[in-house]
C-alpha cells in the first residue's frame, strides 16, 4: 500500500479492522490496552489494503452478472472499493450504477410494500455498535424481529454454553490476564493464521516457564513453531516454541477428550475442592457421569491414549492460572454447545474461573461480532432491554420470537420472505450447502446490500428479483467517531476522519435516510438519530454494562464491560453459582471420512486474499487435506485429483497430505460449503461446518 498510505492508515486512532482480538483506538493505531506497541499482524494489513483501493471502474459494471460470477473471491476482491449505488432491477442481467435518492427512495418503497413478518434483516461484525443498534432499532420499528448477526454461524454456541454454565455469554477475561498465565490451553483453533497477535501472548507465557496446551485434529505448523514479528530474537531464532503439548482428537470427538482429562484430574486429587463446595453446584452429578465412563471407552471416542490425557491431567493440575481459549473448531458442531460446556466444566473442576490470570476466552472472528450482538442484532431481546427501547422511543416493538440466520434463509427457500436487508459480509458463501444458499438468496424478492467491496455474495443467489448495493464507508472513513467491543469486552473508540472516496455513506446515514422515508410518521426521529452521539446516548441508558459509551467520545476514554470480566468468583447465574452441566458424548458416525472445514493464512473469514496458504505448503484452495496413511490406503497420491463426496454435495480437490488423525480430513471455506449440510444445532442453531460426513471417490486424474 506504500509507505505513506500504510502509515497513515494503521497509526490513526481507529479500532483494528479484522479479528476481535482488538487493537487501535485512542492509545494509538498499532497499540493494544497494554500499551503494547507495535500491536499490528498481517490480517490488519489485509485489511487496510482493501480499504485504500480506488473506486471500481464503471466499466466494470458494463459487464454482465454472468460475467461476473466467474471471477474468484480474490479476484473480486481486487475489483476496488463499490464506489457508487448500484440497482439491478427485476429481470435485468447486470448492474446499473444510480444516484442516492433512487437508491434510498426504491429500498423504502420495496420494504413498505411487503409484510414485516415476510422480512429479515442480517448484519456482519464489521458494523459499529452506533450503525449496529440503529439497524436493529430500524427493523424493529418496521415490524420484525428477524434481526440476526453472523454469530450464529460462529460463536453462538459460545454464547450459549458460558450462559448454562457461567451465566455470562462472553470472555470471563481481559487481556492483561493472558500476561500472568502459567497454561494456557487453545483449543479447536489455528490462532497463527486467523489471531496473529494472540501468538505474542502464548510465546511469551512460553518464555515464563508456562505451558501452551494446544487441542487440534491438524498439527499446524504455526502452531507449533512460530517468528513473531514484533521479537527480533524470535526472527533471528527462526521462530519461537509455541506448543508445549500437542494433542490431535479425532475430528468431533471432543467432549470424551475433555471428560478424559476432567476424569483424570479427579482420579489425581486435582481438583479444587473449595472452589467447588464454596461456589459451584451440580458438581455430584457431573462425577458420577465421569466415574461410568470406561477409559477403553474415552479412548476409543477420541483416538487419545489413557496415558497422554493423564499427562495433559498433570499438567493441568500443575497450574495456578491457567485460561482456555478456544475458536469454531469447538462450536461448528451439531453439539457445539455442549463442547463449550464441556470446557467450561474443566476451568471450573479446579476454580480456573472466577480469578486474575485465568478463565474462559472465545476467540472471536470480525472485529466487533461482539459489540454487534452487545447492542441488539439478534432476535430475541431480553426482557428488560427491550422494555427500556420502548420506553426510550415511545414505541411498541414486536414480541414474537424472530427467526436465527439459518431458519430466514429456510423461509426464504420456502417462499415466505420477500425482502432481506444485509449489512455487510457475504451471507451466500458463508451459508452451508452452497445450492441451498442460492436457492434461498434467489427466491428473496428484494434485497439490499450495505458493503465497502463487492463480493461473490452481491453477484450469486440474486435471481429474478431486484437488488440495490450501496456503498459505504470503511471504519477510518467514517463521518463521525464509532465505537467497537473487542473479544475482550473492550470498548474501542474510533475516529474516522480519513476521506478516501466521495460518494460513499456511513452505514448511519443509510440507515437513518431510510428510516425517515420508510417510517415517516414514527415517533422515531431517524434522520437526527442516525448522528452517533445520540445513537451512544441510547445504549448507554437500553444497555446494560454500556453506561460508560455516553460520554466517550468527550471524555476518550475506553472502557471493559465490567460486569462480563470475572476476577472474583460471582457468576450471573440465578443462584451466582458455576453450574456444572453433564455433557453426553456424541453418536459415534460410520463415515468414511470427517471433514472440517478451515482457513487459510491468506483469508478472513470469506474473504480471500491470496490464493496459495503459506503455513500449509502453498496449498491451493482446491486442496483437501488427508491423512498420510489413508491416502495410501485409499491408492491416493500427492497431487492427485479426487472428488469429495457428502450428502449435500459433491466437489473436486487436490489430495494433499496433512498431519491429521486416520479418518480425518480438511478442505477450505468456503469453498467446502458445498459439501456442508444446513443441519444445526438444536441450541445455538449454528451447522456443523467442522464435522461433515463425507466420502472419497477417485477419477484417476492427476494435478
Amino acid at each position: 500500500m506504500g509507505v505513506g498510505k500504510a502509515a497513515k492508515a494503521l497509526t490513526a486512532k481507529n479500532a483494528c479492522k479484522a479479528c476481535a482480538y482488538g487493537m487501535g483506538g485512542q492509545r494509538g493505531g498499532m497499540t493494544n490496552e497494554l500499551d503494547e506497541f507495535p500491536s499490528v499482524c498481517n490480517k490488519s494489513v489485509q485489511a487496510q489494503s482493501t480499504d485504500i483501493q480506488p473506486a471500481i471502474p464503471d466499466a466494470i459494471f458494463a459487464h454482465s452478472l454472468a460475467d461476473l460470477q466467474e471471477l474468484t473471491g480474490k479476484e473480486m476482491e481486487h475489483l476496488g472499493r463499490l464506489g457508487t449505488p448500484l440497482f439491478k432491477a427485476e429481470g435485468a442481467d447486470r448492474f446499473t450504477p444510480v444516484d442516492w435518492d433512487f437508491a434510498i427512495a426504491r429500498a423504502a418503497q420495496k420494504l413498505a410494500a411487503a409484510d414485516p413478518q415476510r422480512s429479515f434483516f442480517y448484519s456482519s461484525g464489521r458494523s459499529s455498535n452506533e450503525a449496529g443498534f440503529l439497524f436493529q432499532l430500524l427493523a424493529r420499528a418496521y415490524g420484525t424481529n428477524n434481526v440476526n448477526n453472523c454469530s450464529y454461524y460462529c460463536h453462538q454456541a459460545t454464547s450459549e454454553g458460558l450462559a448454562t454454565t457461567i451465566g455470562k455469554g462472553t470472555s470471563s477475561v481481559e487481556l492483561e490476564d493472558l500476561t500472568g498465565a502459567d497454561l494456557i490451553f487453545v483449543i479447536g483453533a489455528n490462532p497463527s493464521s486467523n489471531h496473529p497477535r494472540f501468538i505474542h501472548m502464548l510465546k511469551n507465557c512460553r518464555e515464563r516457564g508456562g505451558q501452551v496446551i494446544v487441542i487440534n485434529p491438524a498439527k499446524e505448523p504455526g502452531l507449533v513453531k512460530f517468528a513473531v514479528p514484533k521479537s527480533p530474537s524470535s526472527m533471528l531464532k527462526g521462530g519461537s516454541e509455541i506448543a508445549s503439548d500437542y494433542v490431535q482428537p479425532r475430528i468431533g470427538s471432543d467432549i470424551a477428550l475433555m471428560k478424559g482429562i476432567a476424569k483424570a484430574v479427579l482420579e489425581l486429587g486435582l481438583e479444587d475442592r473449595d472452589f467447588i463446595a464454596s461456589h459451584a453446584s451440580g458438581f455430584e452429578a457431573f462425577a458420577a457421569d465421569l466415574n461410568g465412563l470406561s477409559w477403553d471407552g474415552i479412548s476409543a471416542a477420541c483416538g487419545i491414549s489413557a496415558k497422554e490425557i493423564g499427562h495433559i491431567a498433570r499438567q493441568y493440575g500443575r497450574s495456578k492460572h491457567a485460561v482456555f481459549a478456544w475458536g469454531m473448531g469447538m462450536t461448528h458442531h451439531i453439539h457445539g454447545v455442549a463442547n463449550v460446556e464441556a470446557i467450561a466444566n474443566l476451568a471450573m473442576l479446579r476454580g480456573m474461573v472466577g480469578k486474575r490470570f485465568a478463565g474462559l476466552l472465545p476467540l472471536r472472528g470480525h472485529s466487533n461480532v461482539q459489540g454487534i450482538g452487545t447492542i441488539g442484532v439478534k432476535p430475541v431481546l431480553a426482557r428488560d432491554v427491550l422494555a427500556k427501547m420502548e420506553a426510550a422511543f415511545g414505541v411498541g416493538f414486536p414480541d414474537e420470537r424472530g427467526m436465527d440466520t439459518m431458519a430466514c434463509l429456510k423461509a426464504a427457500e420456502a417462499g415466505s420472505i420477500d425482502n432481506a436487508v444485509i449489512m455487510g459480509g457475504n451471507l451466500w458463501a458463508a451459508t452451508p450447502d452452497t445450492a441451498f444458499a442460492s436457492r434461498a438468496m434467489e427466491a428473496i424478492g428484494f434485497k439490499l446490500f450495505l458493503t465497502t467491496t463487492l463480493n461473490r455474495g452481491h453477484v450469486h443467489g440474486l435471481g429474478d428479483g431486484e437488488v440495490l448495493v450501496l456503498p459505504v464507508t470503511a471504519r477510518d472513513e467514517e463521518w463521525e467517531p464509532t465505537t467497537q467491543e473487542s473479544m475482550f469486552n473492550y470498548v474501542r473508540l474510533s475516529d474516522g476522519g480519513i476521506r478516501r472516496l466521495e460518494n460513499v455513506r456511513p452505514e448511519s446515514w443509510i440507515l437513518g435516510a431510510l428510516g425517515a422515508q420508510l417510517l415517516p410518521n414514527s415517533p422515531i426521529d431517524f434522520k437526527a438519530f442516525s448522528g452517533h452521539s445520540k445513537v451512544r446516548d441510547a445504549i448507554a441508558t437500553i444497555v446494560p454494562g454500556m453506561e460508560e459509551l455516553a460520554d466517550i467520545d468527550v471524555a476518550k476514554r475506553e472502557f471493559h464491560i465490567k460486569s462480563r470480566v470475572m476476577h472474583t468468583p460471582e457468576f450471573g447465574t440465578v443462584d451466582g453459582k458455576a453450574h456444572f452441566v453433564v455433557t453426553p458424548l456424541p453418536a459415534a458416525t460410520a463415515a468414511q471420512l470427517s471433514l472440517a472445514t478451515v482457513r487459510s493464512e491468506g483469508q478472513f473469514n470469506t474473504i480471500i486474499y491470496e490464493e496459495k496458504d503459506s503455513y500449509r505448503g502453498g496449498a491451493g484452495r482446491d486442496a483437501v487435506f488427508l491423512n498420510a496413511d489413508d491416502m495410501a490406503g485409499f491408492g491416493v497420491r500427492e497431487g492427485q485429483v479426487v472428488t469429495i463426496a457428502s450428502d449435500a454435495g459433491r466437489m473436486r480437490a487436490v489430495a494433499r497430505a496433512f498431519d491429521l488423525p486416520r479418518g480425518s480430513a480438511m478442505a477450505y471455506y468456503p469453498e467446502a460449503n458445498v459439501l456442508v449440510g444446513t443441519e444445526v444445532d438444536p441450541r445455538s442453531k449454528t451447522p456443523a461446518f467442522k464435522s461433515v460426513s463425507v466420502r472419497l471417490e477417485l477419477d484417476g486424474a492427476s494435478a
